[in-house]
């Protein structure tokens, strides 16, 4: 008996692996939902459907012989020997190259569904559909080991989202689906529209603004809360000036960067 658990997005998706891996139709195995699939905003809270697929046992059939009717002496076709050895490699050859053609489409399918870019690719395309967003366009590159996604769209504000909340959210959700599939970790980062140079130009100038801040008042600065990477951009802008000093306090994702001024 062949039998397999699978895990999806929701039933439908999650059936249909099923029955792509078990070479099968769905009126050929039973079904049992072992959990309902369920999304979030964004991802959070979103949970997988989950189901256990069972091949159904085929019915053997009999055949009886005196069902069989025999043909007249006028239409008895006789089959030579030499004519069904001629047949028997043609034959052959033709279940051979059709059960060659179904191993290809499945591996196909098994290398389509294991690859982790298209995986992440996917994944965002199904967010941005979420937020009523059709037109997106992601772009592939790959910076040394990093691999970056472009999204393009006339929407591009609603990704991006309160000084790149959002755009933040989904780059680390992405993350996951895209470690989940991966065999080797992949570092991802997800950009719009080149927010993330306008957003790097932006901290750096507002670093510079902060630290004179501190020094002028002679009290510490703090900065709203923000992601690890945003943080280091503050420190980096900062780290050549000796008169002040930066540290990081607070836990995520609600750990913010101060500026002290040095006495």
């Amino acid at each position: 008996m062949k039998q397999i658990t699978q895990i999806g997005a929701n039933v439908e998706e999650a059936l249909h692996l099923a029955l792509q891996k078990l070479g099968v139709t769905r009126d050929q195995v039973d079904v049992e939902v072992l959990q309902e699939g369920k999304k979030g905003f964004l991802g959070f809270g979103a949970k997988p459907a989950e189901l256990r697929v069972t091949v159904k046992e085929e019915e053997k059939i009999e055949l009886l012989a005196e069902e069989v009717v025999q043909p007249t002496k006028e239409k008895l076709i006789e089959i030579t020997d030499s004519k069904e050895k001629e047949e028997a490699p043609a034959v052959e050859q033709a279940v051979q190259t059709s059960e060659l053609s179904e191993t290809e489409v499945e591996n196909s399918v098994e290398n389509q569904e294991d690859d982790p870019v298209e995986k992440a690719k996917q994944y965002i395309l199904d967010i941005a559909k979420e937020m009523d967003i059709h037109d997106l366009k992601i772009q592939t590159e790959y910076e040394g080991k990093r691999l970056l996604f472009k999204l393009e769209s006339e929407k591009a504000a609603l990704l991006i989202g309160k000084h790149g909340a959002t755009l933040n959210a989904l780059q680390q959700l992405t993350q996951l689906v895209i470690n989940n599939v991966a065999k080797t970790f992949i570092s991802l980062s997800i950009d719009v529209e080149n927010y993330r140079e306008r957003r790097q130009s932006t901290l750096e100038n507002l670093a510079d603004r902060m630290a004179d801040k501190a020094v002028r008042t002679g009290r510490k600065v703090a900065f709203e809360p923000m992601p690890s990477y945003e943080r280091k951009i503050i420190h980096n802008a900062l780290a050549n000036r000796i008169d002040i000093e930066t540290y990081s306090e607070g836990s995520e994702p609600n750990r913010y960067l101060v500026i002290e001024p040095l006495k």
